[in-house]
């Protein structure tokens, strides 16, 4: 039985359906950012001009003016938005951000949950995934980019 299979070029990896689910996820998750980013400079907004647009559910340890969280969400909602573009730029930066700046989300997210608790709760779903599919997308080695 012969193989009528091509060399691949060098540098290149072989293409598996693991590699392609995290290249689809890494495309997905700079979507996720960018939407995630100005969701939260709408929130941001919201908290800053309306300061009691949100109410807050019960007594929670971590007190914050809702204007001051509306100034930690818009500041976020813009850097998140710029690494979302980067992640669609192809830019080994915007992978880098989108993790570090995804896991910040989480944990502001968690902070805000007695203001918006299925708004917060949906906002680290999604964060979760894109650290996931940004994390596992092995297609390029140490300083190799899209």
């Amino acid at each position: 039985m012969s193989q009528n299979t091509a060399p691949r070029p060098s540098g290149t990896k072989p293409s598996s359906t693991s590699g392609a689910w995290a290249a689809g996820g890494t495309l997905f998750a700079g979507v996720l950012m960018l939407v995630t980013g100005f969701m939260d400079i709408f929130q941001g907004i919201a908290g800053i001009a309306e300061d009691d647009v949100y109410t807050r559910i019960g007594d929670y340890v971590f007190k914050f003016n809702l204007t001051t969280w509306g100034w930690i969400h818009l500041i976020l909602g813009v850097i998140v938005a710029i690494a979302g573009f980067g992640i669609l730029r192809g830019a080994e930066w915007g992978r880098v951000a989108g993790i570090a700046l995804a896991s910040l989300n989480v944990l502001f997210q968690f902070l805000f949950l007695p203001y918006q608790p299925w708004w917060a709760l949906f906002s680290m779903a999604i964060s979760i995934f894109v650290i996931w599919a940004l994390a596992t997308d092995d297609r390029y080695g140490p300083g190799e980019t899209f």
